[in-house]
Formats: C-alpha cells, structure tokens, sequence
C-alpha cells in the first residue's frame, strides 16, 4: 500500500512540476490557465446544514482527495484549485498589482480563524501578490463590536474565513482586508458584526445563509448603510431562495462551473447546487422589477435571486491555504460554493470604485457573460434568470 501511495503522491508531484497545477513561486510569471485540481474527489460542505431558525451556516465546499484503500490522503503541498491568473483570464480581471487601491472589504464570518493573518500571507506569497500584512495596515481582524477579544475557533468556518480573505485579496490586490469575526452562526451576533462592517469598509463580502422566515424584512436594516456595497452568498443547495441573501439591500451571488480542456477555459455554465429562487418574503427592487427579463422567473413581484453569479463548483475550484486544523488535516484545499463567488464579486466590485447597489446592477454599467446552460432547479436561461441571476462580470 505504502508503494502505492507513493506512486500517486509522485503522480500528483509530476503534475506540479508540469504546471498543471496553479502553484508557483513569488517571482515566477503566473500561468494564464491552469487544469483542474491534479486529484479526483468529492465534494462536501464545511458547514453542513440545516440550522435553526435566527442561525446561519458558512458555505465553502471542499473538495477532499479522492479515497484510497479506505484511506484519504492529506491535501497537497502545493496548490491544486484554479490560481488568481485563472480566475482573472476567465473574467478579464484587472492584473495590476494596485487593484482596488484606496477601498476597503469588509469579510464577515462567524467565530475566529486563529491563522487567517499567517495563512493570507502563505497565499499571497504562493502566488505573487502583494503582501497584505497586520503590520502594513493592510490586514486587521476585530471581533463584532470592533476589539480584539476573539470568538472561539471553528475549523469550518476558518476555511471559509481563509476563502474569504485570500480571495478578496486575490482579485483586489490594493484594497485593505478588513475581518469582522461574530462570535457565533447566530443572526444577532452575525449582523451586529455586519454593523461594524457597514461602517468601516465600502465593500462588504457575507458567505453565508439561513432559511427564510417571516420576521427577516426587520433585519433588513443590518445590510444597507450610505456608500457601501454589500454582497451575500446565495447558497449552495439550489432552490428556494435564503436569507439575507433574498434582502432587497444586497447583491445576491450565485454559482457557476467553469469548464476546461485541458488547460484551456472552453465555457461558463450554471452550477447544479448554485443557491437562487423567489423569496417569500421580501419584495424586488425597484430596479429588479423594472429589468426586461424578471417577468420570465415568475416571482410575482418578490424578490429573485440570485443577481449575479461566478465560479463557485468546487470542481472548479480555487486554491486555497489553511493551517488552521480541518478534519485532522491542514494545508492547500481545493474549494468552491457561493463563498467563493461572493468575496470575488465584493472585489471586483472594489477594483471599480463604484457603489454596486441593484440600480448599478440591473442598470447598463456592467459587462455580463449570460450563462445560458445548466440548472440548479431553475433553468439558466437567455437574459435573468433563477439559476445564475444576469450572470458573470468580464471585463
């Protein structure tokens, strides 16, 4: 067995060297592609469901290595998912290292990642980026009232913590990172650390959800504050439509799978687990509404979601590092869901230096790939849609 393994781990190894993988070194010219993870395996999310009324969970899914002789092996030493040059040729990205300079995104997520500092700098050294440091000013990590007495860890939601941070960082390489941790999944303390965020960032990335439920229009005044521009995870199990992803006040954010030949991207398509759907409580925007191809979803004058979406099946997933202890194990995951989705789309929106408000987004100032294949209980379809909402930001 012990032979066997090493001959995968020399396979896996291989492919690195090949540069199938989207690893490389600091001064090394980043790869305009990269393949898909070098391993095959199965996807799960890191905080599994269902939760209780008032609570939320993360959504990050990693893809864990595939299974041999009943044992899984550990991550790899270098990265497997997609690279920021990946994600950024994909989309036509900004490649300037100054990217989102001047901004602030918020990152709001449950309990504390103890190595979310240490773990960004891994990450951006892997891959080129600049440095985004507590000691520069450009990283800091507060609690949900602002402080520094920090929740309890949470091996789940520090992967989705380094997710968030990484990413953001990834495709807004000049905007600071600011990280609100609450101190649990619950709604109370997850938008009081939201209110903290509105006021002290222009950006602001939530990967996370719970369901709907009839009192969630009063907590729609955690997710609107005068400039800033809020972006919400839309789920990763399909229909119907969470919360507060379904608020009129955020830009709701699906998923889609990028697909490859070989190293080359051939096609977008909507991811099958992509969250979206009408809500059943909260009314469309004026914006939404108004849009040409609302009527087609047939929510009746409700909220549809998602608005937006990009990569997120973790088949398609990107590179990230966490030294944080998951399932015994720790170093390079490959992982996708609307979390990853969610804080690329808060950057991008950083890198404009516009407000990304529903008017922004059902307005003429953005450059939309429609993703007209795929479905995630609603059909991807010519214009807006359930399933990828009006679809992905190029250029």
């Amino acid at each position: 067995m012990a032979k066997r393994l090493a001959t995968v781990l020399g396979a896996v190894l291989a492919l690195a060297a090949a540069g199938l993988n989207t690893g490389q070194s600091a001064d090394a010219a980043p790869p305009t592609h990269a393949a898909r993870p070098p391993f095959a395996g199965s996807a799960a999310p890191v905080c599994p469901g269902p939760v209780s009324i008032g609570s939320a969970r993360c959504h990050a899914w990693v893809l864990h290595p595939a299974k041999g002789h009943g044992h899984t092996p550990p991550p790899p030493t270098t990265p497997g998912g997609l690279s920021p040059a990946t994600i950024k040729s994909v989309y036509n990205f900004s490649t300037s290292a100054t990217a989102g300079a001047g901004e602030t995104i918020a990152i709001v997520d449950a309990y504390d990642d103890p190595t979310a500092a240490s773990d960004l700098g891994v990450f951006s050294s892997q891959f080129g980026l600049p440095a985004c440091t507590t000691s520069d000013g450009c990283f800091t990590k507060v609690n949900q009232t602002g402080g520094t007495n920090y929740p309890r860890a949470n091996s789940g939601w520090a992967l989705e913590i380094s997710l968030d941070i990484q990413w953001a960082h990834a495709i807004a390489p000049g905007a600071k990172i600011l990280l609100v941790e609450a101190k649990s999944a619950n709604f109370s303390d997850l938008t009081a650390a939201e209110s903290y965020a509105n006021t002290h960032a222009q950006y602001v990335s939530n990967s996370w959800d719970g369901s709907e439920f009839s009192g969630e229009t009063g907590d729609d005044k955690y997710f609107t504050h005068s400039g800033v521009s809020t972006f919400v995870a839309a789920g990763d199990a399909g229909l119907p439509a969470e919360y507060p992803s379904s608020s009129p006040n955020v830009i709701s954010v699906g998923g889609t799978t990028l697909n490859f030949s070989g190293s080359t991207f051939t096609s977008e398509t909507g991811w099958s687990s992509g969250g979206g759907g009408c809500s059943a409580y909260e009314t469309a925007t004026p914006a939404q509404s108004a849009y040409s191809g609302y009527a087609q979803v047939n929510c009746g004058g409700k909220r549809a979601t998602p608005d937006v979406s990009l990569d997120a099946d973790p088949n398609s997933g990107v590179a990230v590092y966490d030294s944080t202890t998951y399932q015994g194990t720790s170093g390079w995951w490959v992982v996708g869901g609307t979390s990853a989705s969610t804080p690329m789309w808060a950057a991008r929106a950083a890198d404009s230096g516009r407000q990304v408000t529903a008017s922004y987004v059902y307005g003429n100032s953005i450059t939309f790939r429609d993703i007209t294949s795929g479905n995630n209980g609603a059909p991807c379809l010519v214009g807006y849609d359930l399933c990828s909402g009006l679809g992905s930001w190029t250029g």
